[in-house]
C-alpha cells in the first residue's frame, strides 16, 4: 500500500482522462456563445437626444472638456449678473444722493 504513483506513467494518465465524463455541449454552443459577447459589445444607441449628449459628455475624452465649457460659461453668466446689480446699485444710491427725500 505504500507504493508511489509515477506522475508520468501514460496508462494512469490514459486511465484519468477515459474516467473524466465531458456532457455533450447544446447544438450550436458556440455560436450561441460569440452571438452573445459581440451582442454585450454592441454600443447602446440612446432613445433620446438628451441621453446622446450625456453620453458623450461622459466620455473621458469629452468630460475635462465639458467641465471646463461649463466652468467658463458659469463664471461669464456671473459676472454678467454681478455687472447688472451693480449698475443697478450704483442707480439707486445715485438717485438716493440726488433726490430730495420726498421724492422717495
Amino acid at each position: 500500500m505504500n507504493e508511489k504513483i509515477d506522475p508520468d506513467d501514460a496508462r494512469l494518465s490514459a486511465l484519468l482522462r477515459q474516467s473524466r465524463s465531458s456532457p455533450a455541449l447544446p447544438p450550436r454552443f458556440q455560436q450561441n456563445v460569440w452571438r452573445r459577447i459581440e451582442d454585450s459589445e454592441a454600443p447602446v444607441k440612446p432613445d433620446t437626444w438628451l441621453e446622446a449628449l450625456a453620453a458623450l459628455i461622459l466620455r473621458p475624452r469629452f468630460a475635462l472638456v465639458a467641465a471646463t465649457v461649463l466652468l467658463i460659461m458659469g463664471a461669464l453668466f456671473g459676472a454678467r449678473e454681478g455687472s447688472l446689480v451693480a449698475q443697478r446699485d450704483a442707480q439707486a444710491q445715485y438717485l438716493s444722493a440726488v433726490a430730495p427725500p420726498a421724492m422717495r
